[in-house]
C-alpha cells in the first residue's frame, strides 16, 4: 500500500484510535460512581472497593512508559489490536466477575491493556497527519479525551441506576469490537517499524522488573496516603521505600542499558523536558479541581450527585467548543503563547473559584469552571503538539507514553496532595474559628440566643434547645472552615498555574514546513 493511499485514509485512522482512546479513557472514570453499588453486590468495604479503582491505575502506569518499546517488540498493528481485544476481553470478565478479588484481577488487566491505548492512538496521529495539521489533529484527539470525563460519571451513573453497575463494563463490548474491525483494515506499520521488525529486540529484564515495582508502588502511595495517613502507616512507609529506591535504580539502569525499556535520554532535548514538567503540573492542577469542586458541592452545599455534575459539564462542554478553533490557530500561530494565555485563564479561573461562598449560587460555580474549561482547551492541544513536535518519529512510541505518564501521576500527586490539604486545612480553620465560640462574643450570643428561641418555638424544650441549639451553632462552624480549606486549596493551584509560565521560555517553537505523514 502506498503513502498516497494512507494519506486518503487520515480520517477513518483518526477515527479508528479515536474509538480504543475513548472507550479507555471513559471507563478511568465511570466506575467512580458504582463504587457504593459495587460494595453493597460484593460485600466488600469502603477500603477494599477503592482497589477497583486502584489497581486499574496501577497497571495503567506501568504499563504507559513501555508502550513505545512494546510496540517495536510486537509491530505497532499488532500491538494495538491486542490491546483493544486483551481490554474488550477483560470488560467482560469484570462485569461477569463473581467477587471482589476477581474483578481487582480483571481490572489490573483492564488497565495494563489500557494503558497503551492512548499513547499509541497519539503517536499514530501525530504521524498520520503532516506537521502543519498536527495541531488539528491533538485538538481532534482533545475532543476524545475531554469527552471521557464530561460523559463517564453521568453514564456510570444512569447505567447504574437504571440497570446495573455491571453494564458499566459490558457497554465496552460493542466499541471494541468495531475498533479491532476498523483497526484491522485500516492502521498500518510505518517503514521505520517494519525495518526494525526483522530484528530481534534484547528484552530489558531488570528494567520491565524496576518499572512495574517502581511506578506501582508510586500509585499505590499516592492513591492510599491521605487515607492510611500518610508516613504514620507502615503500609505507606514501605510502599515509599520500594518505590524510591526502584525508580532510582531504573534510571541509572535504562541511561546504562543499550536497549532501555524506556529511552530516558529523551529527556536530553530541554524543549521535551520542560513541555513534560508543565503537563505534570496541568495534571495536578486539573484533576485536584476536579475532585475539590463537586466535594465542595456535595458536603458543604448539599447538592446531589446529579446537581454536582451540571456544574462540571458545562466546563467539559467550553473545553470541547473551544479545541477545534485551538487547534486551526496553532496551524498560524506559536503554540507556546497560546499555553501562556491558557495558563494565565486556568489561574484565574482558580482565584475566582478562591472567593466563592457558602451563599454562593449555580451559576457562581459554573462560570469559573467554564472559564477554567477554556484556559483547559488551550493548554492541551498546543502543549501536547509544541513537546512532540521535536522528537524524531521512530521515538514518538515512546515520548507519547512519557508524557501520558506524567500528566497521570501529577493528577494522583495533586489529588494527594488537595485531600491532604483539605483535611489539614479544616481542622486548623476549625480551631481557629472556634475561638470565636465563646460566651463573651456578643455575635455568638446573638446568634445562639436566636436558634434557641426559634427551636422553642417550634415545641423543643428549653434543655433540649439548648443542646441542639450548640450542635447547629458547631454546624456552621464546620461548613464554615471546609469553605476556607477549599477557598485556600484553590488559591495554591492558582499559583501552580502562574509557576510554570516561566517554563515555556524552554520549549522550542515547532517548525511547520517539515514533510510529514504515516509511513514516510
Amino acid at each position: 500500500m502506498t503513502s498516497e493511499d494512507k494519506s486518503i485514509n487520515k480520517w477513518l485512522i483518526t477515527i479508528t484510535v479515536m474509538l480504543p482512546a475513548i472507550m479507555e479513557i471513559i471507563d478511568t472514570s465511570v466506575a467512580n460512581v458504582a463504587l457504593p453499588h459495587m460494595q453493597g453486590s460484593l460485600n466488600a468495604g469502603t477500603d477494599e472497593v477503592t482497589w477497583v479503582l486502584t489497581s486499574y491505575l496501577v497497571s495503567n502506569a506501568v504499563v504507559l512508559p513501555m508502550t513505545g518499546w512494546l510496540a517495536r517488540l510486537f509491530g505497532r498493528k499488532r500491538f494495538l489490536m491486542t490491546c483493544i481485544i486483551l481490554f474488550t476481553l477483560s470488560s467482560l470478565l469484570c462485569g461477569a466477575a463473581p467477587n471482589l478479588a476477581t474483578l481487582i484481577v480483571f481490572r489490573v488487566l483492564q488497565g495494563a491493556a489500557g494503558g497503551a491505548l492512548i499513547p499509541i492512538s497519539q503517536a499514530i496521529l501525530m504521524e498520520t497527519f503532516p506537521p502543519h495539521q498536527r495541531g488539528m489533529a491533538m485538538a481532534i484527539f482533545g475532543v476524545g479525551a475531554m469527552f471521557g470525563p464530561i460523559v463517564g460519571p453521568a453514564l456510570g451513573g444512569w447505567i447504574t441506576d437504571n440497570l446495573n453497575w455491571r453494564w458499566i463494563f459490558y457497554i465496552n463490548l460493542p466499541i471494541g469490537l468495531i475498533a479491532t474491525i476498523m483497526c484491522a483494515f485500516f492502521i498500518f506499520d510505518p517503514d521505520y517499524l517494519r525495518r526494525g521488525g526483522g530484528q530481534a529486540i534484547k528484552i530489558d529484564y531488570w528494567g520491565l522488573l524496576l518499572l512495574t515495582t517502581g511506578m506501582g508502588g508510586l500509585q499505590v502511595v499516592l492513591d492510599k496516603g491521605q487515607q492510611d495517613d500518610w508516613f504514620s502507616s507502615s503500609f505507606i512507609v514501605t510502599f515509599s521505600v520500594i518505590a524510591v529506591v526502584s525508580l532510582v535504580a531504573l534510571v541509572w539502569v535504562e541511561l546504562t542499558n543499550e536497549h532501555p525499556i524506556i529511552n530516558l535520554r529523551l529527556f536530553k532535548n530541554i524543549s521535551f523536558s520542560a513541555g513534560n514538567f508543565i503537563m505534570f503540573v496541568v495534571g495536578f492542577c486539573l484533576y485536584s479541581s476536579i475532585v475539590l469542586i463537586p466535594l465542595f458541592l456535595q458536603t458543604l452545599m448539599g447538592y446531589s450527585a446529579t446537581d454536582a455534575g451540571m456544574v462540571l459539564a458545562p466546563g467539559g462542554v467550553a473545553t470541547l467548543i473551544t479545541m477545534p478553533f485551538v487547534g486551526a490557530a496553532l496551524a498560524k500561530r506559536d503554540g507556546r503563547k497560546i499555553v501562556m494565555i491558557g495558563l494565565l485563564i486556568g489561574a484565574f479561573a482558580m482565584f475566582l473559584m478562591q472567593r466563592l461562598s457558602l451563599e454562593a449560587s449555580y451559576w457562581s460555580f459554573v462560570w469559573p469552571r467554564v472559564i477554567l474549561g477554556i484556559g483547559l482547551a488551550m493548554i492541551f492541544v498546543p502543549l501536547t503538539t509544541v513537546t512532540l513536535s521535536t522528537i524524531p518519529k521512530p521515538e514518538m512510541g515512546n515520548a507519547t507514553g512519557m508524557f501520558n505518564l506524567l500528566r497521570n501521576i501529577g493528577g494522583s500527586v495533586g489529588i494527594a496532595i488537595s485531600a491532604t490539604l483539605l483535611a489539614r486545612l479544616e481542622q486548623f480553620y476549625q480551631t481557629t474559628l472556634a475561638a470565636n465560640v465563646t460566651p463573651y462574643s456578643s455575635t455568638w450570643q446573638m446568634r445562639f440566643t436566636g436558634l434557641k428561641q426559634t427551636l422553642v418555638t417550634k415545641g423543643v424544650a428549653s434543655a433540649q434547645a439548648d443542646q441542639t441549639a450548640l450542635g447547629m451553632v458547631y454546624g456552621m462552624v464546620r461548613r464554615q472552615a471546609g469553605a476556607l480549606a477549599f477557598n485556600r486549596i484553590y488559591f495554591i493551584i492558582g499559583l501552580a498555574f502562574l509557576s510554570i509560565l516561566p517554563l515555556l521560555l524552554l520549549l522550542k517553537r515547532p517548525s511547520h514546513q517539515d514533510g510529514g505523514g504515516m509511513g514516510h
